[in-house]
């Protein structure tokens, strides 16, 4: 089966490369998204797929800024693939494309659709407090991932799991599901496609780092999943208070790790949301707490913040966090901007 691959993130590369380990699956060429300027020097850097892909030995590799251009389509013409494969591409492909290969256009969406359609499925998944989430291979259609299942496969959501690692995972999972699929389409041994139910579709949207903003008014439970599910991106962040903020530097902390505190002291819950309840530097046997560093005050009980990034400077534990920075419990406030 010759196949045109599609992708652009890490997650990508992986579904890459389970794709060509199977003898019977030849990618014919893969399409990615252009260079992008990164770091310091804005060099022009390509995206994860296409440097694994060139790691690879794969030469016939585009990188269109309009997949649907003619002159993109015309290369996929050359290519004569019998199925175009999509993973976490970043582009819209119009019918048109979606009609060239004889199989069609297969996705592969990190969520158990019909939930959580949209850019961000992993994201919403462990925010919402699920327990389970996994991987769909559909054929794809013209709206957002609304085309019928071909087949999907589950994995289970752990409670300490961040956002980076379970993309990881299912990166996995979708690789296997994904190969699996297309083997068994070029055997024509694929069960009959299953039509989604789309009232019942849910949508994960695009995020922005502003997105990762902490409201300490929120549920902790809501509070301590988000900051796992926003690692490594976007991250969540909050601000310090206003009097260690210094000319030129917005007193912006990226919180990289937090622990629900499960005892409450005498007063904590009238406390309003965002005060720093407890400055704890070294690590106190038998309170459940594994890190250090200031406790804040949520919606209903407190978050141990343990790992933090100061705007200017490097992560750090919740201690070394604390000794530049003389916090007052009961009077300091961590705000939203």
């Amino acid at each position: 089966m010759r196949i045109v691959f599609m992708g652009s993130s890490a997650a990508s590369a992986t579904c890459l490369r389970a794709i060509m380990r199977e003898q019977e699956l030849s990618v014919v060429g893969v399409v990615t998204q252009p260079d992008r300027p990164a770091g310091r020097g804005k060099t022009l850097t390509p995206c994860p797929c296409k440097a694994f892909a060139m790691s690879r030995g794969i030469t016939d590799v585009i990188s269109p800024e309009n997949v649907n251009d003619p002159v993109a389509m015309a290369q996929l013409y050359a290519w004569r693939p019998d199925v175009i494969v999509v993973v976490a591409y970043g582009q819209f492909l119009k019918e048109p494309l979606l009609k060239m290969p004889l199989f069609g256009c297969v996705n592969c969406h990190f969520s158990l659709l019909p939930k959580y359609r949209g850019a961000s499925p992993v994201v919403a998944a462990l925010a919402a407090g699920d327990r389970l989430t996994g991987v769909t291979v559909m054929r794809m259609g013209i709206g957002m991932d609304d085309g019928p299942i071909l087949m999907q496969s589950y994995e289970p959501i752990y409670s300490d799991v961040t956002g980076g690692e379970l993309m990881d995972e299912l990166a996995v999972a979708g690789g296997v599901t994904l190969a699996k699929a297309l083997v068994l389409m070029n055997n024509n041994q694929l069960p009959p496609p299953v039509e989604q139910n789309h009232e019942d579709a849910t949508y994960a949207k695009k995020l922005k780092k502003t997105d990762g903003l902490i409201d300490w008014s929120a549920p902790v439970l809501v509070t301590e999943r988000k900051i796992r599910a926003y690692s490594p991106w976007p991250g969540c962040y909050t601000f310090l208070p206003e009097r260690f903020r210094k000319k030129g530097n917005s007193g912006r902390v990226a919180i990289m790790h937090a622990e629900i505190v499960k005892k409450m002291e005498p007063g904590w819950r009238e406390t309003a949301p965002g005060t720093v309840l407890k400055l704890i530097t070294t690590r106190i046997k038998g309170s459940g707490l594994r890190g250090t560093g200031p406790v804040v005050k949520c919606g209903d009980t407190a978050l141990l913040l343990s790992e933090l990034k100061p705007e200017g400077g490097s992560q750090m534990d919740g201690a070394s966090f604390l000794r530049g920075r003389q916090l007052v419990s009961g009077e300091d406030v961590f705000l939203k901007a």
